[in-house]
This record gives structure tokens, C-alpha cells and sequence, in this order.
């Protein structure tokens, strides 16, 4: 069967198959975390003081005695067995985005040979994988292999179950032998630590007088696609890179935005449901779900919580909606852009920081002129975003999330921060020295009486922001939707630290010198406005003025790609932020920067072999055929005295050439190895690699509108964006 062949047989089976029937809904009661070794499990299996220890360590941090870890594992061990595991994993972050789990039996002999099992809490803490082949940009050699794995308590531990078996899976950190960091956890928690320190002294001079520690929060909303996985086992694009590198748009897009919040497909639907059961087994708190702006694209959102967990659950949920995609007929792409000419995808990181004491220390409540504690960490958020915008850019750099960010439907790559009305207000005032109030958000009122009147939120949405205020929370909105969350908020939290340091110091002296609190605090923002307020913009993100105005008049960068944004890892004030802070050391920092810049320029150079190889091997044979069955036709009809039009076949002619002309230039330049630099290597694949990319592109789409739509080999457009 030729391709073109089953490309039709694949449109016949999808559209007259039997969709997997919805399962019968368990109660979220009976279900709800019920594969998680969570603090009420504990509490029934372990000691008083065990369970103590571990609750203490859980919400403040405290250390763990090793007693205790032999308590919880003997505890964990029973419980999991229970669950009919055999195995237990230690799963880590490594750099390369993905989650990793070495799998161990809890299986051993004794003398007798006898089959045991044995669960201490040495195997509980500590793990020993090999280091050696994970991404560690030179920190290790490929002979010093070892790394180890320590188990995170603050993550509860859960179950893996497959229709392969359960597995108990223990969140954990991964470091090298000599101690650097090679995982996306240690710096998240290094960074909170930062944050957390910081922020207690500024809690503290504000006259605080119990302050619980501090934790930043994030509630990640994730966008995807679904492609039915027969047409997407015949694109080799979409399964090795994630993204159809050819692709003529459909006569019908997203133009009517009617796919928007439209109602769920029937069959998607089902597939989203048994994604939630599993994510509610795991205590993931999926909230919303919803049809996005793209045909054929989704959204499912989790309540918020404490960064590190949501980080090892933002892991989790990228894998369960891939499995589960499978076991429907799906294929669940993450990638930020696999669709040229409709909305990619983000994830959205909806960001904030509080305590048990002082509540969420970014809502402004009622009165926000009146909340100086809420101004003094908004003000740290500001001047963090304009100090460190470089950063932030480099955390969601990547080459999936250069296709999205400044292009109409993503936040441009300007790292600016939208505030709202009323708080923007608000700062005006501070940057002239005064706090006097501001307007009120307002009632609204519909005029229909059986509409009960509410109150309006402090300012519209933003949604050309990159760095927005949305009432109690700033939303980054930036992040790509294959990205580890683990990235963004190091750096959030890293420069809210260093803000909250720096505002502390300014504060204290004011303060000492015997400014009453008030006005103290106005003075400290209003120094903090006259250097950082240029970044504080309301306005459209994505207009040309903005772009102008940003870079020649504020002095903010524009760093539209990863090749740009990368380098800035290196800049000795970053590097010094993460010095400071004690969040990554230059090793590590660099050893990051390292790892980003080679999966960058591999993935590129993927994506170009894939051009070449699908350009070479199924699209020009295809419309080589096509041209010879009009040779053959045009023949046939030329001994009745008929002439046909020639246009036809010379477009196809000069577009075949035309291409192949292309995929000659591609093959040759990267085929390119003398590099001066990194530097240069990624400023090669952002501009040349990608250019020769986009003109093979033009004429592969060019011929996919004139060849014969059952002679064209791949699933089109159309076919895997609205068939499901």
C-alpha cells in the first residue's frame, strides 16, 4: 500500500471506527490521591514522632533523622506492596527536561535463598544511577560515571501504575559525585531557600512578628494537540521532531475562532477524563480543561501549588497526557509550535509567594494602597523582571518556543510587566513620592435584574504581556509547553530574592533612621520606580511601537531566539545573582548553559536531516509520479486533438526544482563544523539553518496545493487538525 493509499485508509478507519466508550465515573472521594503515599497514610503507619518528623519536614523544610527515614521506608515499603508494587524508583529531573527513574526490586535473598524483601531507609535516601550519560555540560567526564539520587521528603512519594505493573516512585534529587547539581530540583529548592530568607527579613522589618516560611506557588496551564495516531505515523516529522516541518494551510483555519471554547469532542473528551482520573489517583488537582484557540488543540489546567511539588507534578502530568493519548488512538504533541499558521502552544506559569502567616503576600486585597507588604513584594517583582528580563528569556529559551514567542498569538520576547489599572496606578503615585488611594475596580452592573451585580477585577488581561498581573498572581506567559516549569521559576524566584535583599536594605535604613513605616516604605519604591519603572508597560506587546519604544527609548532587549537570549547565562551579572543567592554556582550555571546550547543546535540539526530526508525521499518521488501521470494523460488526449494546459505540470516542475535546489543547500550547510564559538554555531542554525529550512518549506507547501490530493503522500493539514 503507498503512502498516499494509506493516508486514505487511515481517514476511512478514523471516521467510521468505534471510539473507546467512556468509563464509568469513580467519585473523587474514592479516588483522590489514593496513589499517594500521602501525610494521612503516614500517620496511620508510622510512629507519633515519625510522623511529626516527616509533617515538620514536609511544610517547614526541617531536617529528617535518619531513624525516621527507616520508620517511613519500612512504612512506605508495606504500603506499596499493598499496591501490588515490586519496585521502587527514585525519579529525578535530570537537564534534560524529561523524567528519570532507575527501577529497583524490593526483592532479595537470604541464606537459605528464600525471597525477602527489604526496604531500608539507606535504599529510601539515597540512590546511585549512572551519571555519566546525562546531559552535564562538563561538570562530568565520561569516565567518572558515578551521580547519586536523594530522596526529597517535601514530594510525596506515589504509585506508577501501568498495564506493565506498579512501580513506587520517590521524587528525588540528582547530583554528581562532587556535589554539583546535574537535576532541575536542587536549584528549585535552593531558589525557594533564597526567597524564603529574603522575604523574612522584609517581613520582619515591617514589624511581622511570626513569620511561617515562605513558599512560591505555581499552577501551570498546559496546551497540547491531538493527532490521531495513524495519520501521525505518517509524518516521520511529527514523531521525531514533534512538529510537521511541511504542511500547505488548510482553506479553514482558526479564522472563525470558533474552535475556541467550543464544545469538547466527543472522543477527546473521554481520553481527557481518563487523563484526570489518573492525574486525581496521583493528587494532581486538575481543574480546568477546555478546547484552545486551534483547531485540534486543548488545555488542561491544575490548581495551584508549592513550586516544587507542582514542578514534580507538572513532570507528571506531561506524561500521563503523552500515555494516555496512546491507549485512545492519540498521539499528545507538547511541542510549542506544531502547526505553522495557527496558535502553538504555551504554559502558561501562573506564579506566586506566601506563607501560612501572612497569606499570599502578592494579593493586594480590597485596599491595595494600604497593603505595604503586598506593594514592597510587588516592587521586588518589578525590579527583578527589569534587572533580570535577560534571564527569564534564557529560562524559556528553546528552539520549539522561537516559532511562538513575538509572533502574534504569544508574548513578544520584550520581557516587560503589565500591572492592571488600579496597581499601576498605585505605582504612578509612589514614583512621585505619594500613596494616597486609588480609583476602585468598580461594580458591574448589566442592567438585568435577575443578574446579581459583582465587582470588577482591579484591571483587564493582558494578553500580549509576557510578564502579567492577574489580581493575586503574575502570570508568566511566555514559558513553552514542552518546558520543565522547574526553569522559570529557579529564575523567579532567584530574582525575587535579590529584590527582596535589596529592599530590605533600603528599607532597614530608612527605618533606622527614624522614618515612620509608611513613609519608608514610599521612599524605598520610589527609589525602586526611578530605576526600574521603564519596564512596567500596559499597552499592545505586539505592536511595531512597542518594539521601538522598548528597545530605543527604555533600553529593554529584544532577544527573539534562543541563540540570542542563551548567551545571557554567561553575563557576569546573572552570574553573580546565582553566586549571591546561593542558587547555582558558576560551574553549574555554566554547565546549564552548556546542555541548552547543544539541545538546541541538535534539535535543529534533526529537524534539518528530517527536511532533507522526507523533501528527498517522499515528496519529490510524489511529485515526480504525478508529473508523469499528466505526461501520460496529456499524451493520451493529444491523439484525440485535444491540447491540455501545460500550467499544471510546469508549476510543479519549477517548484520541484526549486526545492531540491533548496535540500541541496540545507544537506550542504550543516553539514558546516567550523565553529568559532558556541555562540556562532547557534547564531548559524537561528539564521542560516532555519532560513534554508523555511525555503525548502515554501516549495514542499507550493506542490502540496497542486499535486492530486490522492496522490499526496502525507496527512494534510486539514485531516489531522479536525478529524478526531
Amino acid at each position: 500500500m503507498s503512502r498516499s493509499e494509506s493516508r486514505a485508509q487511515a481517514v476511512f478507519e478514523i471516521t467510521t471506527g468505534e471510539p473507546i466508550a467512556a468509563a464509568k465515573p469513580k467519585s473523587l472521594e474514592e479516588i483522590w490521591a489514593s496513589d499517594v503515599f500521602t501525610l494521612v497514610k503516614m500517620e496511620s503507619a508510622l510512629s507519633k514522632s515519625a510522623f511529626r518528623a516527616m509533617k515538620k519536614t514536609m511544610e517547614t523544610g526541617a531536617a529528617l533523622a535518619p531513624d525516621v527515614a527507616d520508620d517511613v521506608a519500612a512504612a512506605m515499603k508495606t504500603w506499596a506492596l499493598s499496591k501490588g508494587a515490586n519496585y521502587f524508583a527514585h525519579v529525578f529531573y535530570p537537564l534534560t527536561g524529561a523524567s528519570a527513574e532507575k527501577h529497583d526490586s524490593f526483592i532479595v535473598t537470604d541464606a537459605s535463598g528464600k525471597a525477602i524483601t527489604e526496604f531500608s531507609g539507606s535504599l529510601l535516601t539515597k540512590g546511585e544511577p549512572d551519571g555519566s550519560s546525562f546531559p552535564n555540560g562538563g561538570i562530568r567526564k565520561t569516565n567518572a560515571a558515578r551521580g547519586y539520587t536523594f530522596w526529597d521528603p517535601t514530594s510525596p512519594a506515589f504509585i506508577l501504575d501501568t498495564e506493565n505493573g506498579a512501580t513506587l516512585c520517590i521524587p528525588s534529587v540528582f547530583v554528581s559525585w562532587t556535589g554539583e547539581a546535574l537535576d532541575k530540583k536542587v536549584p528549585l529548592m535552593r531558589s525557594n531557600a533564597a526567597m524564603n530568607a529574603a522575604g523574612t527579613k522584609v517581613l520582619k522589618l515591617m514589624g511581622e512578628q511570626e513569620v511561617a516560611p515562605l513558599n512560591s506557588s505555581c499552577g501551570a496551564e498546559q496546551e497540547y494537540f491531538l493527532v490521531d495516531s495513524t495519520f501521525a505515523n505518517l509524518r516521520p516529522d511529527l514523531l521525531l521532531a514533534g512538529r510537521t516541518l511541511f504542511g500547505a494551510p488548510p482553506a479553514k483555519g482558526q479564522e472563525f475562532d470558533d474552535h475556541y471554547f467550543g464544545a469538547i469532542p466527543e472522543r477527546v473528551q473521554v481520553y481527557m477524563e481518563a487523563v484526570e482520573e489518573t492525574l486525581y489517583r496521583l493528587g494532581i488537582p486538575a481543574k480546568t480543561r477546555h478546547n484552545e484557540v486551534a483547531p485540534g488543540q486543548f488545555e488542561i489546567a491544575p490548581y495551584f501549588e508549592s513550586a516544587n511539588v507542582a514542578a514534580d507534578h507538572q513532570q507528571m502530568l506531561m506524561t500521563v497526557l503523552k500515555n494516555t493519548a496512546r491507549k485512545h488512538g492519540f498521539v499528545c504533541l507538547l511541542h510549542e509550535k506544531p502547526f505553522a499558521g495557527i496558535n502553538g502552544s504555551g504554559k502558561h506559569v501562573n506564579w506566586s509567594v506566601g506563607n501560612a502567616t501572612q497569606g499570599n503576600l502578592l494579593d493586594p486585597g480590597a485596599t491595595p494602597y494600604e497593603n505595604l507588604n503586598f506593594l514592597l513584594f510587588c516592587g521586588a517583582v518589578i525590579r527583578g523582571v527589569h534587572l533580570y528580563g535577560p534571564l527569564l528569556r534564557a529560562a524559556i529559551a528553546s528552539a520549539g518556543n522561537d516559532h511562538r514567542l513575538g509572533a502574534n498569538e504569544a508574548p513578544p520576547a520584550i520581557l516587560s510587566v503589565y500591572l492592571g489599572g488600579e496597581i499601576e496606578a498605585i505605582f504612578e503615585q509612589i514614583k512621585d513620592g505619594k500613596l494616597d488611594g486609588a480609583g476602585e475596580s468598580g461594580i458591574m452592573d448589566l442592567g438585568l435584574s435577575q443578574i446579581i451585580p459583582f465587582a470588577k477585577d482591579s484591571g483587564d488581561r493582558n494578553r500580549t504581556s509576557p510578564f502579567a498581573f492577574t489580581g493575586n498572581r503574575f502570570e508568566f506567559r511566555a514559558v513553552g509547553s514542552q518546558q520543565s516549569v522547574s526553569g522559570p521559576l529557579i529564575a523567579m524566584n532567584t530574582m525575587l530574592a535579590d529584590s527582596l535583599n535589596w529592599i530590605a536594605e533600603k528599607l532597614d535604613a530608612e527605618l533606622t533612621a527614624g522614618t515612620d513605616k509608611p513613609a519608608a516604605v514610599v521612599a524605598v519604591l520610589k527609589a525602586l520606580m526611578a530605576e526600574h519603572g521603564q519596564v512596567i508597560f500596559g499597552g499592545d506587546g505586539y505592536s511595531a511601537e512597542w518594539h521601538r519604544m522598548a528597545v530605543e527609548e527604555r533600553g529593554l532587549l529584544n532577544l527573539p531566539t534562543t541563540a540570542d537570549a542563551l548567551p545571557y547565562l554567561k553575563d557576569e551579572s546573572i552570574k553573580a545573582l546565582f553566586a549571591r543567592t546561593g542558587v547555582l554556582s558558576s560551574v553549574e550555571l555554566e554547565s546549564r548553559y552548556e546542555v541548552y546550547a547543544e539541545v538546541y543546535i541538535l534539535s535543529i540539526a534533526v529537524e534539518a536531516r528530517l527536511a532533507v530526508d522526507i523533501a528527498k525521499t517522499i515528496i519529490y518521488p510524489a511529485a515526480m509520479r504525478y508529473l508523469s501521470d499528466l505526461a501520460d494523460t496529456s499524451a493520451s488526449v493529444a491523439g484525440m486533438g485535444i491540447e491540455l494546459d501545460a500550467t499544471t505540470a510546469k508549476t510543479i516542475a519549477a517548484e520541484s526544482n526549486a526545492m531540491m535546489s533548496a535540500v541541496a543547500r540545507l544537506a550542504e550547510a550543516f553539514r558546516k563544523e567550523d565553529f568559532a564559538s558556541t555562540e556562532e554555531h547557534m547564531q548559524y542554525c537561528a539564521g542560516v539553518i532555519r532560513g534554508l529550512m523555511d525555503e525548502v518549506r515554501l516549495h514542499a507547501d507550493a506542490l502540496e496545493a497542486e499535486i492530486a490530493d490522492e496522490q499526496w503522500p502525507l496527512p494534510k493539514y486539514r485531516e489531522m487538525l479536525f478529524i478526531k
